[in-house]
């Protein structure tokens, strides 16, 4: 049987960060979509249907919080794994992030062997 790879929706502002993250998930096999603000991720998220999603916090347009209230409110999206990936680590903002619906919260810089552990672990592996 013919595994289809995972496809995994990376939305976050910075370049940088992007580049950053599609580098740790090139590792293992996974199809990597990108978004490079909140809105562009909601529209990304509802069309592509990824098996998951690495979200940022802090983003122009939506922020990662409004977007995980958005995503958790669609039907198609309400139950795809989102770890948000973010520099806010202070208990305010990973209490707000696990309140809008995330899965798991990562902090910045990223471990990338975290990162991985935690994307597995939602994604059955």
């Amino acid at each position: 049987m013919n595994a289809q790879k995972k496809r995994i929706l990376i939305v976050d502002d910075s370049q940088t960060a992007l580049l950053m993250t599609k580098m740790i998930l090139s590792r293992v096999k996974y199809d990597l979509i990108t978004a490079t603000d909140g809105e562009e991720g909601v529209r990304r998220a509802l069309g592509e249907r990824p098996d998951a999603i690495i979200l940022d916090l802090v983003m122009p347009k939506l922020n990662g919080i409004d977007v995980c209230r958005r995503l958790r409110a669609e039907a198609a999206t309400r139950e795809t794994p989102i770890i948000m990936l973010t520099t806010r680590g202070e208990m305010q903002s990973v209490e707000a992030g696990y309140a809008a619906g995330c899965n798991d919260y990562v902090t910045k810089p990223v471990n990338g062997s975290e990162l991985m552990l935690k994307l597995e672990n939602l994604l059955g592996h």
